[in-house]
């Protein structure tokens, strides 16, 4: 999809009005005597000094009376042909001249070097990553960028690799604009996302003399649904309903021996007094209740499809840290309280509602790390293997 709303192309580079002869050696020298118009920047190449221009001079006219002496067995590799649809920057004695072209460009031999810059439109794809959108949607999203060199001295002198710095700038505003939007959003609004992406990539790129023409965005599957979708109102197996009686909602009214309230009814608190059975102690901890709730779960076809140890450093809302282990290395597997009795293959850092979030199947290990809910210490790749342990609650 072409994506030009909002934005003026930009105009072809001040080279194309400035003509130089292609062929003697005063060329090199502009700068001692009179400035260069429509030339390169002054903070880029520096104008020289009379020591460094007399030497310049006479170096480019030995150079000069070398390639006369050798005519015309020199021109064979001195005369360089160049399309219109190209240009050739010019290095002499390592200073940047005028682009040269199109047509015949007189390089003098041993004192000049040049590079080819090719101003027709190219393309790039960025290659699909995964991406977790605002809902905790996981996709599989790529880009189809085109592009053309507006300025061919600013493309020589600032990046040294302009493919390599342009498919990394598109990725890089590609995962940002994505993770603010739900997953709705990017399948309705891919147009809209695909104009804003091409505005926020020539920002970048204008200062290394390329232009983006087009940016079409490509969502190549959902990976995972968001949560919304994934949690649904009700629990279905026993063991996720142990799990929700832990977590509270209703704790302290079935601590009092009333039945919880139900959907349609509102339960009237009086914040002067607090409720029966919600001193201090007579709720467990969240994270203590988990654990309990993992326990049956744990089996040895589990050690041996996850077979690694983890530690879980818990936020609590009370803004303390409570640790606690999961060893899947040995037997059926442990959980409790502290720090394992070995070094645990990854460290995990999360707060207690996102804990929770985690073993009500609301949040996926993968959606929790890309958002940074989830901080992982040690191999990602072992981290994700909690998501057979979640499986294993179901």
């Amino acid at each position: 999809m072409l994506g030009r709303s909002g934005y003026r192309p930009l105009p072809l580079g001040d080279f194309d009005r400035v003509r130089q002869s292609s062929f003697g050696f005063l060329g090199s020298q502009k700068g001692c005597w009179f400035p260069e118009p429509g030339g390169v920047e002054p903070d880029a190449d520096a104008p020289q000094t009379w020591p460094s221009c007399i030497c310049h001079g006479f170096i480019s006219f030995l150079g000069f009376m070398l390639l006369m002496i050798t005519f015309p067995i020199s021109g064979w590799f001195a005369l360089k042909i160049v399309p219109t649809y190209e240009r050739m920057i010019v290095f002499r004695l390592g200073r940047i001249r005028t682009p040269q072209g199109p047509g015949m460009v007189l390089l003098l031999p041993f004192i000049d070097s040049f590079q080819r810059v090719d101003l027709r439109t190219r393309a790039f794809n960025v290659p699909p990553c995964k991406l977790a959108s605002k809902d905790g949607a996981v996709l599989s999203v790529g880009a189809d960028v085109q592009f053309r060199i507006w300025d061919p001295v600013l493309s020589v002198m600032t990046v040294k690799d302009l493919n390599t710095a342009a498919r990394m700038t598109a990725q890089n505003a590609m995962t940002q604009a994505l993770l603010r939007r739900s997953l709705r959003d990017i399948q309705m609004e891919k147009l809209k996302i695909s104009e804003q992406l091409l505005l926020e990539i020539n920002d970048v790129t204008r200062a290394w003399g390329l232009e983006v023409d087009r940016v079409e965005l490509a969502v190549e599957a959902v990976l995972q649904p968001p949560q919304d979708s994934v949690a649904g109102p009700g629990l279905d197996s026993p063991l996720q309903q142990l799990i929700l009686h832990f977590l509270g909602g209703g704790m302290s009214a079935m601590a009092g021996g009333a039945l919880p309230p139900g959907p349609d009814t509102v339960e009237m608190v009086n914040e002067a007094e607090p409720p029966i059975g919600a001193g201090p102690g007579s709720k467990q901890p969240v994270a203590e209740g988990l654990l309990t709730a993992l326990q049956p779960s744990l089996s040895e076809a589990l050690v041996s499809q996850v077979g690694a140890c983890y530690q879980f450093n818990v936020i609590l809302s009370s803004g303390t840290q409570s640790t606690y282990f999961l060893d899947l290395t040995t037997g059926q597997g442990r959980v409790g309280c502290g720090v394992p009795d070995g070094i645990p293959d990854v460290v995990v850092e999360m707060a207690e509602a996102d804990l929770r979030a985690l073993m009500c199947r609301e949040l996926r290990p993968l959606g929790a790390y890309m958002s940074g809910r989830l901080k992982v210490k040690g191999d990602l790749a072992v981290a994700m293997k909690l998501e057979a342990v979640l499986r294993a609650l179901k």
